[in-house]
């Protein structure tokens, strides 16, 4: 990583960096930035010991959030609220995913206000450079880290995992990618030991902040209207700086355009409703779905009888039906429990994983997550005249002070649910199950699938398969 690798083309090169509809917010997080970094007024920056180690150029969540207090006139007549801390934070937390500074230690890009260190990004990384970098790109970069063979450079699932799409994806000119990735591991070997640290976690900064990891939020995506309005200036009325920018009177092809009528209260309440809609909805970027949807598909290709012949026989073009009584048997046979390793929902709703999961749960005195689980469910199907008096046994068995089989949920559920079972109803339960539910897909279902239990019935899978080739093979012989 040097900053003369090619991330892309800046564009501020060709001269449309000042277009950026972003870039208002970069130089004003800069300028802040900029700030920071000062000698005399910033914030000091530390080589910290570490046992046979030295962390160099680093300083403090808390260094960050103490100094936004100070400087930005966030306090309130010399007194610091919660709140003006908690703005601080979020100031900072903002600064942070647009990668002006990074922790070292961990690929989500927020800010802690405690004693995790922090690193400045180099300019030549900021956003404001309106990078723009190619899978090509990302490729090089994640194989050169697979080179360095350092436990602080390890990649983590995710990129592991879209290293393996690209190679697949950019397998005619992986060659020529792992070329560049090594020519470019070379350079970085000759440098000093503390300036390749500090450069290599810049550079996984900088791809935290355009590969994010999931789930977290893409701050360098530019919103398609907004970037539309600032290509077709014609169309927006006010300019950033509230003047009047509409160009079409100044045309001779167009007429003037009227007077826009000032927005009643009701009006500005409807608009400001409706942004908040906008604001709370769920958007990915359409590559990222399609990657979602081939990645299911292909998980799932081997499980489809109309694609692959399944075994035994397919009952779809042949007369056979042991295939359709195999799956309503109780048996765990091998595909079954294969697709018990895609997820929780594989396991729940099959009915010989549930009865699986359920002795394994119990085999560690952990069942009551599971059983309140299935007893909501079942809640779900009973007829609305049985409803009250199920929903008060579950209450007392899993909720109630001194249940038998206590269940932990957080307080904001238990309260809600609370207020629920006053009312009883099919969905009384909805918040505690939502909550039990991810509590047993990060703990109890991970222990699960790397349980003996388990890998003892996907062992029995393969030997029965095994057992079947010799078989049939023994048949093909005899005949």
């Amino acid at each position: 990583m040097a900053q003369g690798n090619n991330y892309g083309q800046n564009a501020s090169n060709n001269g449309t960096a000042d277009e950026s509809p972003n870039m208002l917010v970069y130089r004003k997080m800069e300028d802040v930035i900029a700030r920071m970094q000062e000698e005399k007024n910033g914030i000091p920056i530390r080589t910290v010991k570490s046992f046979l180690s030295k962390i160099p150029s680093v300083f403090s969540g808390a260094d960050i959030v103490q100094w936004l207090l100070k400087n930005l006139n966030i306090e309130d007549q010399g007194t610091i609220t919660e709140i003006q801390a908690v703005e601080a934070l979020h100031l900072g937390t903002l600064m942070a995913a647009h990668g002006y500074f990074f922790p070292i230690s961990d690929h989500v890009l927020m800010l802690k206000d405690d004693g995790t260190f922090y690193r400045f990004q180099t300019p030549y990384f900021w956003p404001s450079n309106c990078w723009e970098p190619e899978n090509t790109d990302y490729a090089v970069y994640l194989c050169k880290r697979t080179m360095q063979n350092k436990a602080r450079l390890e990649l983590a699932d995710y990129e592991a995992e879209s290293l393996a799409r690209l190679q697949r994806a950019f397998a005619r000119k992986w060659e020529f990618i792992f070329m560049q990735a090594e020519a470019q591991a070379k350079v970085d070997k000759k440098r000093d030991k503390i300036e390749r640290k500090i450069l290599d976690s810049q550079e996984r900064a900088f791809w935290d902040v355009h590969r994010p990891v999931p789930g977290c939020v893409n701050t360098t995506e530019v919103d398609i209207k907004k970037s539309s309005r600032m290509r077709n200036p014609h169309k927006t009325r006010k300019s950033v700086y509230g003047l009047q920018n509409d160009v079409r009177g100044h045309s001779p092809t167009h007429t003037p355009a009227p007077e826009a009528k000032q927005p009643t209260v009701e009006e500005l309440h409807q608009q400001i409703k409706f942004w908040q809609m906008q604001l709370d909805r769920h958007r990915l970027k359409m590559s990222k779905v399609a990657e979602s949807l081939i990645g299911y598909t292909e998980q799932y290709m081997e499980f489809d009888p109309f694609l692959i012949n399944p075994e035994p026989s397919n009952p779809w073009t042949s007369d056979d039906i042991s295939f359709w009584e195999l799956e309503a048997s109780k048996e765990p046979y091998g595909q079954r429990v294969k697709r018990w390793g895609f997820c929780i929902d594989e396991v729940l709703k099959d009915p010989v994983g549930r009865e699986q999961f359920l002795k394994f749960v119990e085999s560690e005195f952990s069942s009551e997550n599971l059983r309140f689980w299935l007893a909501v469910l079942d809640l779900k199907k009973r007829p609305i005249r049985e409803v009250p008096s199920r929903v008060q046994e579950i209450w007392q068995e899993f909720l109630a002070p001194g249940a038998p089989s206590a269940i932990n949920v957080d307080s904001k559920s238990y309260d809600k649910t609370t207020q629920n079972v006053k009312d009883p109803g099919r969905y009384a339960f909805e918040d505690a199950q939502e909550h039990i539910y991810k509590l047993m897909k990060s703990d109890s279902y991970p222990r699960f699938i790397r349980s003996s239990a388990y890998q003892e019935l996907l062992q029995a899978k393969k030997k029965v398969k095994s057992l079947t080739s010799k078989r049939l093979t023994s048949l093909v012989q005899s005949y």
